[in-house]
């Protein structure tokens, strides 16, 4: 962690949306983790399924390995914003959202809102506070 307050560092996902866009997976702020607005695409293989529970699992794996990065886990996650175009897609989702936060529970907000890319069909924004190094 070594991590000086108030330093600020960026983690990259190596996703080709990060380079066109110009933002950052996540960026650790002193103890805070601020995680961007995540979708299901596999950013090693930029490819993405069609189902939106798969999605959702892929989203949570992109979280966590961001997290990782950072020095902390899901277990960290003291925030969380789920979006979907599709306001029926946010059931299905919910046995794999509890798996990852059922036993933290973050406050949690859903979004109804349009995607940036029509494979898209959920996006989750994750906030962590690092563990205090002893």
């Amino acid at each position: 962690m070594g991590q000086r307050p108030g330093e600020r560092r960026a983690i990259l996902s190596g996703s080709t949306f990060e380079e066109q866009i110009g933002y950052a997976r996540a960026v650790v702020d002193g103890d805070w983790v601020h995680v961007a607005g995540t979708t299901g695409f596999d950013y090693a293989a930029m490819t993405i399924s069609d189902d939106v529970v798969e999605q959702a699992e892929q989203c949570l794996r992109n979280i966590e390995v961001a997290l990782t990065e950072a020095g902390c886990t899901l277990a960290d996650v003291v925030r969380v914003r789920y979006m979907f175009p599709d306001r029926e897609d946010f059931e299905p989702c919910w046995p794999a959202l509890r798996r990852a936060f059922g036993g933290i529970r973050p406050a949690a907000t859903m979004l109804v809102c349009g995607l940036s890319d029509p494979r898209m069909k959920i996006e989750i924004e994750a906030y962590a506070r690092r563990p205090t190094a002893v």
